[in-house]
């Protein structure tokens, strides 16, 4: 790199780095290293100054990788940085901004490195490249430390114990965005990995005892959301009282070898989603979700993932079990309110997944929070933009409300919750609406984009078995969600009368020629009459456990009872009709009599009093409806190519070549 420049491209012609990767072996002691470390760089968030940095890390570590076995240089340099992170609390204390800046540069060029070296060799040769010393080639270090175990200790050490000021904050996100490089393995296969050097390394020895302290400093870092300090406040200004002494011990910034290195600063915007939150938090959130989804190794469950199934809040006084020794506390609080706050990214939603499906304290908490719309109306947003959203993303919301929705005390406090002014949602002016009445709004429309456009048969299942939950505790529905309940069963009815007719004209069509094979109308018929029955189980279940409950829904049955005409004979669906026909024949007859030219309100009024007079004995008494959410067999299959998709698409500062990628095709994130 010359005097002034600033361009990644000149960077394999950088004197410093192709000394590092050059033949010549450079010992830890060296000048060198002061000089190769003193640069200032802010690191390129844009897609093509990252790509650039990426095609000239490449070509350095072409020759490292071809005479690193003879000099041991890598080895070197992580020594270096190894021996600086001794002093680096101290130096966070004493506000030796120096000291942290080359420390930092030292991880960055590290972090490099290994990102390449990861995707091009098996884990296997990158274990050999921490072993090679200054000896004859090919030979290997007589000393016993393990190298790799050394600096991922470390790294999980200086998350941990390094206090988060504005001149760590660079370190402390390198320190994270590192050790997802070393777990980036996974990208590079196919098939899931199961077992792998660097996870036994995580799982075991060393790092094992700092387990529960990484998943609590990467979850406060997450709730905590620290903005990246303003640039300069992070390495050393030159414009302070030391500006002699940086230029005095850091030999070589003086004749202007590594000038100060922007990129990603003027002329580059980083995207809107980096400007509105933390890069901190978003990486802390990702190696979290990345420890969590681990596959466990043979003689030991993951513990990254049993610390985060088994925290607790910090106001619980029980005792921890000794079964798992991963256990800690947090602030639930500011956790919640984190989540509430965070939940239009997907990590910060599968991370809610994961807490409300595998931890029962978390879930415990949420359940009883009497602000609950705070957390339920960022998931409906997520649903009701279906068509802005990675499929993904709306699974992980509708689970999340499958599993609210298994809590009575959840479906009858949403009912009780009354909004104002719902502005996102389009369709219609919702002045004031339960949220309850919201929710089913949103499930519904959810549903009808499904069967219009994804016919998607899962996301169908769990936002009918959502509504299945709720329907025994359907209170006072809003008249909108009322007449939407009723028209999803009449475009499902139109549906099935359409699939009849094609069953029928193919079958008729069919019997002069044996040449082409049927459409399979038979599986469309049977999933349309799977879905109806069940609408009219959630229907059933609403009229015979709080009717008194419902007049809008009466009214909208009363309205549209034609509908049901052509259902009360079939035979898949004669018992569930009992109930709703004679609803329909009992209220008809009180209108009836009523009189002619009846208004909104008097049918209304009517519709009140015969929900006193109806005699609850006639109505026949189904199964509860009650459905809940089962992870499926190795789950592993999907949450892994999911979180690193997201890893791919969301961290910050990291680029890998799309051309390079196994584990996921491009447009599956």
């Amino acid at each position: 790199m010359g005097a002034n420049s600033s361009s990644i491209s000149e960077l394999p012609e950088n004197e410093y780095l192709k000394k590092l990767s050059g033949a010549e072996a450079i010992s830890e002691n060296d000048p060198f290293w002061n000089q190769l470390l003193s640069f200032s760089f802010t690191t390129p968030t844009n897609s093509a100054d990252l790509k650039l940095l990426e095609e000239a890390t490449i070509s350095v570590c072409k020759s490292l990788v071809e005479k690193n076995p003879r000099t041991g240089n890598l080895g070197s340099l992580i020594k270096v940085f190894l021996s600086r992170t001794k002093e680096l609390k101290i130096s966070a204390e004493c506000q030796n901004h120096l000291f942290i800046w080359q420390a930092h540069n030292a991880l960055f060029i590290i972090c490099c490195l290994l990102k390449v070296f990861i995707s091009r060799m098996s884990e296997e040769e990158l274990q050999l490249h921490f072993t090679y010393e200054e000896k004859a080639p090919g030979s290997y270090g007589t000393e016993c430390e393990d190298l790799i175990e050394e600096l991922l200790c470390c790294l999980i050490q200086l998350i941990v114990e390094i206090p988060l000021l504005d001149i760590t904050y660079s370190i402390s996100l390198e320190a994270v965005t590192t050790l997802i490089v070393f777990l980036s393995c996974q990208l590079f296969h196919k098939e899931i990995l199961r077992e792998s050097i660097i996870h036994r390394y995580l799982m075991h020895g060393r790092c094992l005892p700092y387990t529960s302290r990484l998943v609590k400093t990467l979850l406060y870092n997450f709730i905590r959301q620290e903005r990246s300090p303003p640039p300069g406040t992070h390495v050393f200004q030159q414009q302070t009282d030391g500006g002699g002494l940086l230029y005095g011990i850091a030999s070589g910034v003086a004749t202007g070898l590594w000038t100060v290195f922007t990129l990603g600063g003027v002329g580059s915007k980083p995207t809107p989603q980096l400007e509105q939150c933390s890069p901190l938090a978003n990486q802390s959130l990702l190696l979290l979700l990345v420890l969590a989804n681990l596959t466990d190794a043979p003689d030991t469950p993951n513990p990254y993932r049993q610390a985060i199934t088994s925290f607790k809040n910090t106001q619980d006084t029980t005792a921890f079990s000794s079964s798992n020794p991963h256990a800690f506390q947090i602030n639930f609080n500011s956790l919640y309110t984190a989540l509430c706050e965070q939940q239009k990214c997907d990590q910060a939603t599968l991370l809610l997944y994961m807490l409300l499906h595998q931890n029962s304290n978390v879930r415990t908490y949420v359940l009883a929070r009497t602000d609950i719309e705070n957390l339920v109306l960022p998931i409906l947003e997520i649903l009701y933009h279906v068509e802005e959203r990675n499929s993904h993303h709306v699974y992980m919301a509708l689970i999340i409300l499958l599993i609210l929705t298994e809590d009575d005390g959840f479906n009858r406090s949403i009912h009780e919750v009354i909004l104002k002014n719902i502005t996102w949602y389009a369709e219609r002016v919702l002045t004031e609406i339960s949220l309850g009445s919201l929710l089913i709004l949103v499930v519904i429309r959810t549903i009808q984009y499904n069967m219009t456009r994804t016919r998607d048969k899962y996301l169908h299942t769990n936002c009918l078995a959502a509504l299945a939950n709720m329907s025994a505790q359907f209170r006072s529905l809003h008249q909108y969600a009322a007449q939407r309940i009723i028209s999803l069963f009449s475009l499902l009815s139109k549906k099935h009368n359409k699939v009849l007719e094609q069953a029928t004209q193919s079958l008729r069509g069919s019997l002069g020629s044996n040449d082409s094979p049927l459409p399979d109308y038979a599986q469309d018929l049977n999933v349309i009459e799977e879905v109806i029955r069940m609408m009219l189980e959630i229907i059933n279940s609403c009229l015979t456990n709080s009717l008194h409950h419902n007049p809008n829904l009466v009214y909208a049955l009363l309205y549209k009872r034609d509908l049901f005409e052509q259902f009360r004979t079939h035979p898949s669906f004669q018992d569930i009709m009992q109930n709703i026909d004679l609803v329909i024949s009992f209220f008809s007859s009180r209108l009836e009599q009523a009189g002619a030219e009846l208004s909104v309100e008097r049918v209304l009024e009517i519709i009140k009093q015969g929900a006193v007079a109806l005699p609850k004995d006639r109505l026949r008494k189904f199964p509860e409806l009650k459905f809940k959410y089962v992870e499926e067999e190795q789950p592993e299959e999907f949450f892994i190519p999911y979180v690193w998709s997201l890893v791919y698409n969301s961290a910050v500062a990291l680029y890998w070549n799309p051309q390079d990628i196994q584990l996921f095709t491009m447009d599956s994130g």
